[in-house]
């Protein structure tokens, strides 16, 4: 396992909230933004939780607010997680049993791939990586628990 750390109930580790920080860059024209902010995973009724993201971001030292939402459901094996954008349509699966997992979303041309890797009890980090002709990116997200 290493660096990771194996998480057997992915939803029970997430719950909670999150201080989040966001370092985003366009490998094809050099720019760079980061967010920061908070991300809250809150029960949703009938199991699952809401994550939502809010905070800043600054793209090219213009700063704006930006949220997101999400939903994890159960998934189909213990302790993963079905992660769902806010009007139902799929996003990627999510396993932590191992402490890392890599999840891949379609979209349109392009291709977004996810590792997932928890590092300890309150930190854990995505990395995504966005390749196709629309779009070629790297967004690294490091998450600590808040309180």
């Amino acid at each position: 396992m290493g660096e990771f750390r194996p998480v057997p109930d992915a939803l029970g580790y997430l719950a909670g909230t999150w201080q989040v920080e966001r370092s985003v860059r366009d490998l094809t024209s050099g720019a760079e933004g980061k967010f920061s902010g908070t991300t809250v995973f809150s029960p949703l009724d009938g199991g699952g939780l809401l994550h939502h993201e809010s905070g800043t971001f600054v793209w090219q030292g213009v700063p704006r607010p930006a949220e997101r939402t999400l939903r994890f459901l159960p998934g189909e094996g213990r302790g993963t997680v079905d992660v769902r954008f806010a009007d139902g349509r799929p996003f990627h699966d999510l396993d932590l049993a191992y402490g890392r997992h890599v999840a891949d979303h379609p979209c349109s041309a392009d291709l977004y791939r996810g590792e997932f890797t928890v590092r300890d009890e309150d930190h854990w980090r995505t990395v995504w990586r966005v390749r196709g002709p629309a779009k070629d990116l790297v967004l690294i997200t490091d998450y600590a628990r808040e309180g």
